[in-house]
């Protein structure tokens, strides 16, 4: 027999397991990895009674030099923590999985604490639970999966990990995936131009009436098994909610600043639940650069002919930048910052993106300018179907806003004529479960791309008053179906909240400085003394417009590029650009999952909080608005609605 095997460490689990394993192989011990390993060593096994973060650390910087997997195995208080399976050159290291473990349990900045401290004292000195019945438990499962992979079958600890609590000897697994951005496993790239290129391939409807090319039926094990785990996930719990009117699932996404829930909405719960993974892997792609390093720091005078003007995307006016405690600073051209690689799918050319506009959590640097929402961040079964679905949201953001600030007048429209039956049990069911009357506004602007403007009326004494949304879609009903969505997820669920906090909001009505929040503008608008800035929507001259009518974009295309070059052509003729910064992670990328920011210069920017309103430098906000017929010139700045938005 060939094999070689190392064990590594001293104590009752190291015993057991070398007694357990020398008499089928060539056994070898040694204290520590420093020392080196003997040639021809096939599987190397660090085990320990208790928990000493340097020795899996050094571990990782010993093996990572050697073409040797390794597997450890100890003991964290009145746990056994078995795997993972440590292969040369691949990602997934033991320190992704303690990051994954850590951050999964409640306590993770105490246990982040403790294992920075044992790493530097040489770990703990004795567990309690260390008992030789639970450490007989352990060195079984450790010897079993030590002779899988020394007679060349399917590892069980690949990406998985074993917990055991000592205490009852319950096993279960766990898989997690690897942190891209691991210091010591990570091999994404340096960001490049070339990197960034983007080349529309074929991309396949799973149906004529569909607008994706993969189901949620053909990703649901991925999406379960890789991703949600409620001990080392990327998300580590899901809910469900049973108060709003359709179903309504959440998914929670622990991180160092806390957790963070995403949430999925569709008229069956375990499809809500799927949706609200993807929409957690859209916001944990979103956060920061994670599939490619950045690596251009430079003054925007410096890189002018190769870079987007950030000017271009909406800043705040000079009042607003000279404010007491305002977060951000004016944009310097010759100040240096972050710039990451995006492709202008209108000019065909790769262009630089400050990261701040493409990564939203960063614009709270010192270097910021402007904070950037998740706008345009989309998730798809291929970087068609994402870029697709971050227009859309764009268009959607952008409608919306465009509708506030210039107080348009836009055409009610009669959901009869959408001829669409689940439309109409959507509408039925919102006014019959939650006591809303919705209204469905033609909110598309001067590109075509139908946009819809929703608003949820209560009929009731209590709750929120008035709910908004927005959707955009080339079919006008999915628009339609997905604004209604959005209201429905804010529906009963808030009610509490109002009343708790009526006076906070009451005051917001004569003070516009005090909406600082995501919630507060939805919260604002839920009071009845609001519903009167919504006067310019409600001209009771105007009959209601069929859908017919009112929208005229046809898709007869089977691939989702050929929607793509259509949009474009029709985005080229209004010279507006659209940038695309792929945001793909590789946590997604293993599964064929894609995620990109769509950026669409000019267009309005969704903005949180009455004092980050951006609207200098985009002048479509004043132009758009004649062009499409609603006034007979262009607006002014100072003719533009003043007051918060209500989206929520």
């Amino acid at each position: 027999m060939n094999s070689f095997l190392v064990i590594v460490g001293e104590g009752m689990l190291s015993d057991r397991v070398c007694a357990e394993l020398s008499a089928r192989y060539p056994v070898f011990r040694q204290k520590s990895v420093e020392t080196g390993l003997p040639a021809n060593t096939d599987l190397v096994l660090v085990l320990d009674d208790t928990w000493n973060p340097s020795a899996h650390q050094m571990a990782e910087e010993v093996m990572r030099g050697t073409q040797v997997p390794w597997l450890r195995g100890f003991v964290s208080f009145g746990e056994g923590i078995i795997g993972p399976l440590v292969q040369p050159d691949s990602p997934g290291c033991s320190q992704c999985a303690d990051l994954r473990r850590l951050l999964g349990g409640k306590e993770r900045h105490e246990m982040r604490a403790v294992q920075g401290k044992l790493a530097e004292i040489g770990g703990m000195t004795k567990d309690p639970w260390a008992s030789n019945t639970g450490l007989a438990q352990m060195s079984h499962i450790i010897t079993a999966e030590a002779v899988r992979i020394l007679e060349g079958a399917k590892p069980h600890f690949q990406g998985r990990v074993c917990l055991t609590e000592l205490k009852t000897l319950n096993s279960s697994w766990h898989s997690f995936v690897p942190d891209s951005l691991c210091p010591i496993c990570s091999k994404v790239p340096e960001d490049s131009a070339e990197l960034a290129r983007v080349t529309l391939k074929s991309s396949p409807k799973i149906r004529a009436d569909s607008f994706r090319c993969k189901s949620l039926d053909e990703i649901k094990p991925v999406l379960v098994n890789d991703y949600l785990d409620n001990r080392t996930g990327l998300f580590n719990s899901k809910m469900y909610d049973l108060v709003t009117p359709f179903a309504d699932a959440s998914v929670n996404m622990p991180m160092l600043s806390g957790d963070e829930g995403t949430a999925g909405r569709t008229q069956v719960y375990s499809d809500s639940e799927l949706t609200a993974i993807l929409e957690g892997l859209e916001r944990h792609c979103g956060l920061e650069p994670r599939g490619k390093r950045t690596v251009v720091h430079d003054s925007y005078r410096n890189v002018e002919e190769r870079a987007l003007n950030p000017l271009e995307v909406g800043v705040h006016t000079d009042e607003q930048y000279s404010m007491p405690g305002f977060p951000f600073e004016k944009f310097d051209p010759d100040r240096a910052i972050d710039w990451v690689w995006g492709y202008s799918l209108i000019e065909e050319r790769p262009i630089l993106v400050p990261e701040l506009l493409a990564y939203y959590s960063l614009g709270c640097e010192s270097s910021g300018f402007v904070y950037e929402t998740s706008n345009g961040c989309a998730l798809g079964g291929s970087r068609e179907e994402a870029i697709f679905y971050g227009i859309m949201e764009v268009v959607e953001r952008d409608s919306f806003l465009m509708t506030w600030y210039a107080e348009l007048g836009l055409p009610r429209l009669d959901p009869v004529t959408a001829e669409d039956e689940e439309l109409q049990l959507m509408i039925e069911r919102v006014r019959a479960v939650a006591g809303y009357d919705l209204y469905l506004y033609n909110s598309t602007m001067e590109h075509g791309i139908p946009s819809v403007f929703a608003m949820a009326k209560n009929r009731k004494d209590t709750g929120l008053n008035l709910i908004l949304a927005a959707g955009a879609h080339l079919d006008p009903v999915r628009a339609a179906k997905s604004a209604i969505q959005e209201i429905a997820g804010m529906m009963l669920n808030l009610d509490e909240k109002l009343e708790k906090n009526r006076e906070k909001y009451e005051k917001m009505l004569y003070d516009d400085s005090l909406v600082r929040q995501m919630d507060d503008h939805g919260m604002l608008y839920g009071l009845p003394q609001a519903e009167e800035r919504f006067a310019f929507l409600k001209d009771a001259s105007r009959g209601l417009q069929s859908f017919q009518q009112e929208f005229n974009w046809r898709s007869e295309h089977t691939d989702l590029a050929d929607d793509l070059k259509e949009i474009l052509e029709r985005f080229r003729s209004r010279n507006l650009d659209v940038i695309v910064v792929d945001q793909t992670a590789p946590e997604l990328e293993k599964n064929g999952l894609h995620c990109v920011k769509v950026l669409i210069p000019g267009m309005l920017p969704m903005t949180f909080g009455h004092h980050l309103t951006r609207l200098t430098g985009l002048e479509r906000v004043l132009n758009v608005p004649a062009e499409r017929g609603y006034r007979d010139r262009p607006l002014t700045v100072d003719e533009l609605n003043q007051k918060p938005h209500p989206f929520p």
